[in-house]
């Protein structure tokens, strides 16, 4: 017999060789029904795996983020069995679950594919689904594998095996098809009732421009036509709430070639709406005993080497600024925080003057992909509401959590009130991309759950997550779309004080670290914006103000409505 531990805590004893859906059974056979994925000590399991040691086990359904990655994965497999009989001797390359859907990415050479090709892909895959296919997991050779892919031709898979270890390649089988994956399916293709092919693209080999040129189909599937329906009625809603849309109608703000890609100009009406809102935060912050400064819009490369965010971040920056002076290089500023470490720094303080809460609308630049810009939500140049706060140990509790509060007012004033928080800590087995002692890791990982808890959050633990100099609080909000995002942010740093070698006197006389706190409640103002525009279809809510005077953020107008 072995001990599997669920999710609540209880035990259940199985026989070795047991499956999940075994034990799934074994509670209720509703939850066997509606069981479609599976993890077993932290890794991704088939629900048919044999579990032959003591472990955890977490059952998915399709209402879980876990259980839609395993649907639609799945659903993937079968798109590109239907491609490839629809259109014999393509090649397949990679094909993974997206937060809403799946795409694959396929080489169709000599065959041309088009909207009009849509209708019968859907209709073969649904005929596949019908044969209720199961998918089987098998281990195979690295010279079998790669055997295998040459006498179909196919380079691209050829190359990822290559890649790969002998003894660590698996192949998913379903009725006639074959693909390399490293698993993660649902029992079977028919559970797969709706499948929709949303658009085709072109997507370079492995994100290479120099590389072949696929083309990349993108699809989503459910277990319930309606649950289809509903998601196309969704999407129709959310092209009318697009906010480059309603940017455009309410004369928010434009985009110019000129100027570059990825760099917003803010209009009358948009530079209005921005104050607004950058008032309302900084009448909160000054409450809450925020002092603001200013730091400018370039800094030494020097600074970013010295705080790590050149060696992390250097590739996602502009190039460096020569002058005319020898060695002199500036990057256009990545990050407001390692300008704050030197404000901070620029003065001797004692435990008595401490917390310092440093607070600034910033603009930072980081040269994101052309491919990857989109509105507001994804651009080259952005507004933080950034703030720092440089405290001792013993204060970290107490301000992390009034960060806390801070962050939930202002979501609570602008109308997000379905959020859950994310605990972002770093992933254990991947020590290259994070900096500092690990022992301060756990400190602030450990403080960061401890607030969460003790503010009563709805939070989960996110391994991989953290920014590389610390652990995190990530706000994941639902718009009245039911999307989620990520808004404000709050996070514990023990490894900036420690690169800019910030102190303070103790009460002891002797000279002590600070440790920082990161935080911005909207996150950027530019993306906050793009998200409030779609979560209120460009209907702002009232936000209080100075002077007893409410301020109606409705661009549609933009009266001024005096309190009566």
């Amino acid at each position: 017999m072995i001990n599997i531990t669920l999710p609540d805590g209880s035990i259940k004893q199985m026989e070795s060789g047991s499956t999940p859906m075994d034990v799934a059974m074994s509670i209720s056979q509703g939850l066997a029904r509606n069981v479609i994925s599976a993890s077993y000590n932290g890794k991704k399991v088939e629900t048919k795996t044999q579990l032959t040691e003591d472990g955890d086990l977490i059952l998915y359904t399709f209402k879980d983020k876990e259980g839609k990655e395993a649907f639609w994965h799945s659903t993937s497999h079968v798109m590109a069995q239907a491609i490839e009989e629809l259109f014999p001797g393509v090649s397949l390359t990679i094909g993974p679950a997206i937060d809403n859907g799946f795409y694959y990415d396929i080489d169709f050479k000599e065959h041309s594919i088009s909207e009009s090709d849509i209708p019968k892909i859907e209709a073969k895959m649904l005929e596949i689904a019908r044969g209720k296919h199961e998918f089987e997991m098998r281990s195979v050779s690295k010279e079998d594998a790669l055997d295998f892919y040459k006498k179909q031709n196919n380079e691209y898979k050829v190359e990822l095996i290559e890649n790969l270890e002998d003894g660590t390649i698996t192949f998913c089988d379903h009725d006639s098809f074959t693909d390399l994956c490293r698993g993660g399916h649902i029992p079977n293709t028919g559970i797969i009732k709706a499948v929709k092919v949303m658009s085709i693209a072109g997507a370079y080999w492995r994100g290479d421009e120099n590389n072949t040129q696929l083309t990349r189909v993108y699809g989503i599937s459910f277990p319930k036509q309606k649950d289809l329906k509903e998601y196309l009625e969704l999407l129709e809603e959310a092209k009318k709430r697009d906010h480059r849309k309603l940017g455009k109608e309410l004369q928010l703000f434009t985009f110019s070639q000129r100027v570059g890609q990825g760099l917003p100009l803010w209009l009358p009406k948009g530079a209005a709406l921005r104050e607004r809102l950058e008032n309302f935060l900084k009448a909160a912050q000054k409450k809450a005993g925020y002092e603001m400064v200013v730091s400018p819009h370039i800094g030494s490369k020097e600074l970013y080497v010295t705080s790590g965010h050149y060696a992390k971040y250097g590739e996602d920056s502009f190039q460096p600024i020569t002058t005319p002076a020898d060695d002199e290089e500036f990057l256009l500023k990545p990050m407001n925080c390692p300008h704050h470490c030197e404000i901070y720094k620029s003065t001797q303080w004692s435990y008595r003057d401490l917390p310092k809460r440093f607070a600034e609308f910033g603009t930072v630049y980081r040269y994101e992909q052309s491919g990857e810009l989109h509105g507001l939500t994804r651009v080259r140049g952005f507004t933080q509401d950034d703030a720092h706060i440089f405290c001792m140990p013993e204060q970290l509790d107490e301000e992390f959590k009034a960060v806390i509060d801070l962050v939930l007012y202002v979501f609570g004033s602008l109308g997000f009130e379905n959020f859950t928080a994310q605990v972002s800590v770093r992933d254990p087995q991947k020590p290259e991309k994070y900096i500092g002692d690990v022992n301060n890791w756990e400190i602030a990982e450990n403080a960061i759950i401890s607030a969460a808890r003790d503010k009563g959050l709805d939070y989960v633990i996110e391994e991989g997550e953290a920014a590389f100099y610390g652990p995190k609080l990530d706000f994941m909000v639902k718009d009245a779309l039911g999307r989620s995002w990520q808004l404000g942010t709050i996070q514990v740093d023990y490894n900036l004080p420690e690169r800019f070698d910030l102190s303070y006197k103790g009460a002891d006389n002797e000279s002590h670290r600070p440790v920082m706190i990161h935080r911005a409640p909207f996150g950027s103002m530019e993306r906050f914006i793009a998200i409030l525009l779609e979560h209120t279809g460009g209907n702002f809510p009232l936000c209080s103000c100075q002077n007893n005077v409410l301020y109606c953020l409705s661009v549609r107008n933009m009266k001024i409505m005096q309190k009566r």
